[in-house]
Formats: structure tokens, C-alpha cells, sequence
């Protein structure tokens, strides 16, 4: 399966990167913490180059906490600085501002000693759409700035924000890359709610969903759909829960694109508990 899309404006989104790259110290890629690995953009880190970067894992409070500090462990074995944030969390707001804080420090002391009249920290947020960034600049930003909401596309231009005097940060919209080559990075991007529903069948998605959920979170599955036990047919498993839902037709039989919908949903919303779809390594 490769799924391939490259919407005028995200073209020209990823020329403006390039483009104003040279304003900024450093970068801050936000990635959802329930699939760090492929919710990071490829085509991003050849842009960015050397660029000093930070990951932010969003959503945090949907993410399984123990994967959570797995991927933590990691970025910090590869000496790469990462904070897993709930946006709603003052104190996860804060640890961001200072991470992001002391990879300026660097850049402005060597401004400092060049002279040069010390200005706020300059960084680039960046990340794929619908990973809750609007909502961070909001927070960071302590006022509603950018538009937020829960499909993806909705930051279209580029804007500077200031964050008190700590540092300016300049807001991106969301940026995919043109093709997903692993079929995994697609269903996971899917799942979460990264891509758009119309480009991959629901169903293949819920199919997927309940296949992982089968294999790593069998008692959550087994709770939300009251299952006695959880076995490995996805149809049966499907037809269950589209009748335990009401997603039937005329004459009783189960809507299964319907039945995926609340799959699907039950899946971004949390509604099974805290889910993350991989691991370091994976």
C-alpha cells in the first residue's frame, strides 16, 4: 500500500520552511505521543539539516505512560531533547518553556559575547496536522492566537508568536510528506486521526485498530465491548460490536462502515484507555 497526496498549499508550506529557516536558533517538532516514530516528517529533517532540535510528544494523556517514558529513555540515549506534553497541563507547558529555554542559551551567549544586543530566542514549531499544535501555541502564548480543531489543515500561514520574553516562536502549518512507502506508518497516521478519513478505507483501518488492540491491549478491548474473551477474528469482532452499538440496517444487519466509525473514534477519544501504537525499535 502507498498512499500519495501533496496538497498545493503543504508545497508551498515546505518551500516558506526552507525559506525562513535561517530566522530561527533552534526547532521544535511536535509529534503525537502515541506514535512518535511515524508522526516525525521525513521530508522535514532534510530540510532542517542541522538545525538544533526538540521533539514534544502531544497528547500525552492519551498515550500509554509507560510507552510514554520508554520514548523518553530513548531521545535521550541519542542525546536529542524531548518533553511528553498534555496541553492542558500548566506544568507540561512550563517544561517545555524551559527545555526550550536552555537550547537558546547556547546561541545567545555566543551573541552576547559577539556584542550583540542579547533579543528573545527565535524557534520554529513545526509537526504533521492535527498533532494539537494550534492548541500549544494557544497555551504557550497564554491567549487564542491560532484556530484549533480536530481535523487536520487547519493552521494555513505562517505567524510569529511571542511567548512572554522568553523566546518568539514561528508557527507553521501542518506539513505530511508526499507518500507513505510502510503501510504501518499509513494505518497508524489513520488511526489517530493524523490523515484525512477519506484517503484509506474505514474499515481497513478499524481492521487494523482491533488487530493491534487484540495483540497489546486485549483487556481494554475486551472492557469496552464487553467480551467474555478476545479472539483473533476480526469479522465476528466487528459484527459484535456493531450490534452491541446499534450500527445495523434494515433487516438487522450491522453497518460495518458505521461500526468502524465508532471504533475508530473510541480509539482517538480514549474511550478504550491509554493507547500508543509503538515502541522504540518497532
Amino acid at each position: 500500500m502507498t498512499i500519495q497526496w501533496f496538497p498545493g498549499h503543504m508545497a508551498k508550506a515546505k518551500r516558506e520552511v526552507q525559506e525562513k529557516l535561517k530566522l530561527v536558533d533552534f526547532v521544535i517538532e511536535l509529534v503525537d505521543a502515541r506514535a512518535p516514530l511515524s508522526s516525525q516528517n521525513p521530508m522535514l529533517h532534510q530540510v532542517l539539516k542541522q538545525k538544533p532540535k526538540m521533539y514534544v510528544l502531544m497528547k500525552k494523556d492519551l498515550a500509554d505512560p509507560v510507552r510514554t517514558e520508554k520514548w523518553l529513555d530513548y531521545y535521550k540515549e541519542q542525546q536529542i531533547p524531548a518533553v511528553a506534553v498534555d496541553a492542558g497541563e500548566k506544568q507540561d507547558v512550563q517544561a517545555l518553556i524551559i527545555v526550550a529555554k536552555q537550547m537558546a542559551e547556547e546561541k545567545m551567549e555566543r551573541l552576547k559575547r559577539k556584542g550583540i544586543r542579547p533579543r528573545p530566542a527565535r524557534a520554529m514549531i513545526i509537526g504533521i496536522p492535527n498533532v494539537g499544535k494550534s492548541t500549544l501555541i494557544n497555551r504557550l502564548a497564554k491567549r487564542k492566537i491560532a484556530k484549533t480543531g480536530d481535523r487536520p489543515g487547519i493552521t494555513t500561514n505562517q505567524q510569529w508568536i511571542k511567548v512572554k520574553k522568553d523566546f518568539e516562536l514561528l508557527d507553521t502549518p501542518g506539513i505530511l510528506w508526499p507518500k507513505f512507502e510502510d503501510e504501518l506508518v499509513g494505518y497508524r497516521l489513520a488511526t489517530i486521526g493524523t490523515i484525512k478519513d477519506q484517503l484509506l478505507p474505514l474499515e481497513e483501518v478499524a481492521a487494523y485498530t482491533l488487530n493491534y488492540l487484540q495483540s497489546n491491549y486485549s483487556n481494554m478491548l475486551a472492557s469496552r465491548y464487553q467480551l467474555e474473551e478476545v479472539n483473533n477474528n476480526t469479522e465476528e469482532l466487528m459484527e459484535h460490536i456493531g450490534r452491541l452499538r446499534g450500527c445495523l440496517e434494515s433487516g438487522g444487519l450491522v453497518n460495518l462502515e458505521k461500526t468502524a466509525d465508532v471504533i475508530i473514534r473510541d480509539l482517538r477519544t480514549g474511550k478504550f484507555g491509554r493507547v500508543s501504537l509503538e515502541l522504540p525499535g518497532q
